[in-house]
């Protein structure tokens, strides 16, 4: 099975700095590897967002054109709505992006790979599926 993949675990990976290897990065490694990664254009957005030296910036783009966006049409759009006004009237908060990824995930049927902890909450109301470091 296919898995989103958030930017807090592409960002875990693209660390600079000699970040240790761990989970998470081994996770998305071997996730990469097996070819079930999906990518959304927002979070290609939010990745390449902030970085400042050009040639960084090329370099990035470049490697992330190795992973197709996941096609997404109007329904997307409104059943992320729709995830964001469940969540808040759970008491829920989230950013636009989690919710379109919940709603993407949701209607495929696919997990997300996320160390964000709100993803939890999502789970709680939503019923989003979330894929987990294997052991």
């Amino acid at each position: 099975m296919n898995v989103i993949v958030d930017t807090t675990a592409w960002s875990a990976a693209l660390r600079r700095g000699g970040a240790p290897r761990g989970g998470t990065v081994q996770e998305l490694t071997t996730l990469i590897n097996e070819g079930r990664v999906v990518m959304l254009g927002a979070i290609r957005q939010e990745l390449l967002s902030g970085v400042r030296a050009k040639e960084q910036f090329r370099k990035l783009r470049d490697r992330l054109r190795a992973f197709e966006d996941l096609a997404l049409d109007h329904i997307d759009y409104e059943n992320a709505g729709a995830c964001f006004n469940e969540c808040r009237a759970q008491g829920v908060q989230g950013g636009d992006t989690d919710f379109l990824l919940c709603a993407a995930g949701l209607r495929r049927d696919l997990p997300i790979f996320t160390s964000d902890g709100d993803f939890q909450h999502y789970q709680r109301v939503l019923g989003v599926k979330l894929h987990r470091v294997r052991p």
